[in-house]
């Protein structure tokens, strides 16, 4: 079985290997997962750089908690797969439903959990759903960590999206991507941002109804607001303490600002704009297996198709890596598996 590994203490991207190894097995209470696709988020570019929480991963393993596939085996008292079903890993192995606790268990994709990018995976069953059936495996693997995380900011607050509201996103990353075909399925008006606005352009093509170049509107906060009449109901902020100052200008009265992101960690980020206007501030670390079951059953209920930006074979991991990192990014990148 070919897997890519990252040794202990990684610092580089150019430290991954392409080893050959047993295949596991399926142990009680688990199932193997012939992986087909892949898919990277941002935090698989912090972990073998040694920035991601905790600093340099303490033992070697396998990267990326995105993976999907088919299931090779189950292990004796597993009833709810079958050999042949088609599944995706949920990002923590424990959180089944409910809140966020202490207990959620491993994230995969961080050593020495267990990653995604190899060819057979054993996960617990629990830790395993199954995907929608209108996808392709490389659509589907843009969702356990980015569309679990826009489903999640979307519909599992203290006000779920409904027809009418208003939604500001911020970029155009995997999560962000995702959130527009949510909000847009749901009924719900789209306030897309970029510093591009070639990447506008494609926004609004893709559904966004109004588009705001931050670079040329640095109060892009208020603009939000203003075209959402007063005030946004869900703001789905990625970016971090860089960008959460005008995100809380953004936020209408009894909104929510959904907070995902750490790409930009130098800004204003006091809350006080939340106090007059009654809005709320809800942290977001992807979601419960709940979650993904729900978002893989209204993609099929509404005909969902993510955004694939490109798709790479699996030798050619490297080289995803390389493009997510670009500038030219617009979505999701996806390894490939013909296994």
């Amino acid at each position: 079985m070919r897997s890519w590994t990252l040794p202990a203490g990684c610092q580089s991207i150019d430290q991954l290997e392409l080893n050959e190894g047993p295949a596991p097995v399926a142990g009680p209470g688990e199932i193997l997962i012939r992986v087909k696709a892949c898919s990277l988020n941002y935090r698989d570019q912090l972990i073998p750089k040694g920035l991601y929480f905790g600093g340099a991963i303490t033992a070697a393993g396998t990267p990326l908690s995105d993976g999907v596939g088919t299931v090779e085996a189950v292990g004796a008292g597993v009833t709810e797969f079958a050999p042949g079903d088609r599944v995706a890993g949920t990002f923590f192995q424990e959180w089944r439903d409910g809140p966020p606790t202490p207990f959620m268990g491993d994230a995969l994709g961080a050593p020495p959990a267990k990653g995604m990018l190899a060819e057979y995976v054993a996960l617990p069953a629990h830790g395993a759903v199954k995907i929608a059936e209108s996808l392709t495996f490389a659509e589907a693997a843009t969702l356990p960590c980015a569309g679990v995380t826009a489903w999640n900011a979307l519909t599992c607050g203290i006000r779920p999206i409904k027809a009418g509201d208003s939604v500001l996103l911020i970029g155009s990353g995997g999560v962000s991507l995702l959130a527009l075909k949510l909000a847009k399925a749901a009924g719900a008006r789209v306030i897309a941002t970029s510093s591009s606005d070639e990447k506008l352009a494609r926004l609004k093509a893709m559904g966004a109804d109004e588009l705001i170049n931050y670079r040329q509107v640095p109060e892009w906060g208020a603009k939000a607001a203003e075209l959402a009449g007063g005030g946004v109901d869900h703001v789905v902020e990625v970016g971090g303490p860089g960008t959460l100052g005008q995100s809380l200008q953004a936020v209408g009265f009894g909104g929510e600002v959904a907070l995902i992101g750490v790409l930009s960690m130098q800004g204003d980020s006091s809350p006080m704009p939340l106090m007059v206007k009654g809005a709320s501030l809800r942290g977001i670390f992807v979601g419960s297996a709940q979650m993904a079951k729900d978002l893989h059953a209204f993609i099929d209920h509404h005909g969902i198709k993510p955004h694939v930006d490109r798709a790479f074979d699996f030798a050619d991991a490297k080289a995803a890596y390389e493009y997510q990192s670009s500038p030219d990014l617009f979505g999701k990148v996806v390894i490939t598996l013909d296994s």
